[in-house]
């Protein structure tokens, strides 16, 4: 009986446990919640549970990056910048980088424990250095959330520990990881790192199992609480596909990594090839942000280049145009420019001329240009002399062909009288032809005729006599009859001694006959230009044969005759864009070399070059650290 009542009371004892273990492990198990995108696209390719608010642990610490990565993008830290932890930084629970209160650090080692390590002090201390204390801070990411399309989400704290309302979804989280991929591309592989120096400490990924198990994976970020179970965010890439899932309510680490293979599996086998991809909008800066130069090595031991260096522009370069052509210039011909010199020379020249000397015809000239001169024909005759360019009509040449020669060896008086009454016929003559119809004499140098002395046998009371018995018209009169052409003894020659007088002005009756001179011996007057009468230009002489000269152009790359492949891609923007990437992770080494496009096969081949044979061996042991494809080129 008492065996019998033993055995009894023993079997309800076993049932009652197995009930008790299996109530209290549903109730203790977290909620189970999964998504897979195509992270080109963002096309949602398997989800269960996705919109379900529940706590995202660790996964939380994206966000704060993310807000991290925009002040340094905005110039309002850079990754030397030095943060006092507060009490509240150093009082957080594991998993922890061991700050003191007090303590100063760099903003990059801050970064580096929070996104490798999981660090809940110096997440809380990213926190603390923007915003001043937590509950800003938290308020700062939630409205980045909203901004990024996270309208499930709401944060309480910078490190994810569990608080009344800090909650969030599989789906926001997947946002989010998708955003630091394409918003942030220079920071995104400090999420790769399996190992990273945090200062005060060298801390191990937390995400080490799946980056090291799973083919193609490159991060992002592991989460656990008790409350939220084992989350992930993670991201993989083969060939030109790119998948980013997230996984909450995982039992363990294992299965946390055994549920990411299945749903990155999914992700391969459900998304298309050949899709055109489409980056998220960013969110915007904040309002107070300058644009900062791109700073490297976060993620990088013992970075090279020291202390990081913001620069500041005015404004965010939104597209790169191609710049304007230069403008054409007219061509302007040699003899228009040589005209053009020559009248900047003589209007010099005209204008810093010494004034005319008393009794010269330029200097009556000037008597009327002041007015003190009130003859009225006077000054038309003047205009015409100044305007006129030199010119002699066919009826004072066919007119002085009638004058025997033998008229001119007369007398003195008759010679300076036929003289005076010649100069007044064509002066009057050249005056009333129109300028355009004025023929154009070849120009001499006359600048160079310098005017004969007067005659000591000439008695000037004759030719004053002379001159007053003849009645030429009213004109101001050039008589300057340029260089003889007769021989030495020929009459023209007697009259060059003669003409010595340079202006006749008088009261003269119209309608007189004029004298007419032989057209062989003696010519015309010729009215004074407007402008000084130039040299003819000399062209030089090219008919002289002269030896080419050899231009020997030289290599200025100093031995860069190597470059670094990164791949080959199925187009040209992806094959730039993954130079872009790769240049802006491995600055240290590809800062000098030139970025180029070839395509071969129809595939498009992105290549580093111009680089040292050193510098290219260099780049590419650190890339393929990195488990980037690299060889070299070149040599």
């Amino acid at each position: 009986m008492v065996s019998l009542l033993w055995r009894i009371l023993r079997t309800k004892f076993v049932l009652f446990l197995v009930c008790a273990l299996l109530v209290t492990g549903q109730l203790g198990a977290a909620p189970y919640a999964a998504i897979v995108m195509d992270a080109r696209t963002g096309e949602v390719l398997y989800e269960k549970n996705a919109n379900t608010r529940l706590h995202p642990a660790s996964l939380t610490k994206m966000m704060t990056l993310y807000i991290v990565f925009q002040e340094i993008e905005a110039g309002n830290l850079s990754l030397d910048t030095k943060v006092t932890i507060s009490d509240y930084a150093a009082a957080q629970p594991p998993s922890r980088l061991g700050l003191k209160p007090g303590q100063k650090i760099a903003i990059r080692y801050l970064i580096r424990a929070a996104a490798v390590k999981s660090a809940n002090d110096a997440a809380a201390a990213l926190g603390d250095a923007i915003s001043g204390d937590y509950v800003t801070f938290a308020k700062r990411m939630t409205s980045t959330a909203r901004q990024l399309g996270m309208d499930d989400t709401t944060f309480k704290n910078a490190n994810g520990l569990t608080a009344e309302g800090h909650l969030s979804t599989a789906h926001d989280m997947n946002v989010l990881g998708r955003h630091l991929f394409y918003d942030f591309p220079q920071y995104y592989n400090i999420f790769s790192r399996r190992t990273a120096d945090a200062g005060i400490a060298t801390v191990t990924n937390t995400n080490s199992r799946f980056l090291d198990g799973y083919e193609g994976a490159d991060g992002i970020k592991t989460g656990y609480t008790a409350a939220a179970g084992f989350n992930l965010t993670a991201s993989a890439r083969r060939g030109e596909k790119h998948i980013i899932a997230t996984v909450f309510g995982s039992t363990s680490t294992a299965n946390r990594t055994a549920k990411m293979t299945e749903l990155m599996d999914i992700g391969f086998d459900e998304s298309r090839s050949n899709v055109t991809e489409q980056p998220p909008v960013a969110a915007p800066l904040p309002d107070d942000a300058l644009i900062a130069s791109l700073e490297t090595g976060i993620d990088e031991i013992d970075a090279e280049g020291g202390a990081g260096k913001t620069i500041r522009l005015s404004g965010e370069v939104k597209s790169s145009p191609r710049p304007k052509a230069r403008p054409t210039l007219p061509v302007v011909s040699d003899e228009v420019a040589i005209a053009m010199a020559e009248g900047i020379e003589g209007a010099l020249a005209e204008a810093t001329a010494e004034p005319a000397a008393e009794g010269t015809l330029e200097f009556q000239a000037a008597e009327i240009a002041a007015g003190e001169t009130s003859v009225a024909a006077d000054e038309t005759a003047l205009a015409a002399i100044e305007v006129q360019e030199p010119a002699v009509s066919e009826d004072i040449l066919l007119a002085a062909d009638e004058v025997p020669v033998a008229d001119l060896a007369g007398t003195l008086d008759a010679q300076v009288a036929a003289l005076a009454e010649a100069s007044a016929l064509a002066s009057a003559t050249v005056a009333a032809l129109p300028y355009e119809d004025a023929p154009i004499l070849p120009e001499t140098d006359l600048a160079e005729v310098q005017p004969l002395a007067r005659p000591a046998a000439v008695d000037e009371t004759a030719v004053e006599t002379a001159l007053a018995a003849v009645e030429p018209q009213p004109e101001l009169v050039v008589t300057d009859p340029g260089p003889m052409l007769a021989e030495e003894n020929s009459p023209a020659l007697l009259l060059a001694e003669i003409t010595d007088v340079e202006t006749v002005a008088g009261d003269m009756n119209a309608g007189e006959p004029a004298v007419e001179i032989a057209a062989a011996t003696v010519t015309a007057p010729l009215p004074k230009r407007a402008a000084p009468i130039f040299e003819a230009v000399e062209v030089a002489d090219t008919s002289s044969d002269i030896e080419p000269e050899v231009v020997v152009v030289m290599s200025t790359s100093g031995g860069r005759h190597f470059g670094v492949n990164v791949g080959e891609y199925p187009s040209r923007y992806e094959a730039e864009r993954a130079l872009l990437k790769t240049a802006l992770a491995e600055s240290a080494t590809l800062n000098e070399g030139l970025r180029k496009t070839s395509q071969t096969d129809g595939s498009w081949r992105a290549s580093f070059m111009g680089l040292t044979e050193e510098q290219a061996e260099l780049a590419c042991r650190r890339l393929s650290a990195r488990a980037i494809p690299c060889e070299t080129v070149g040599g």
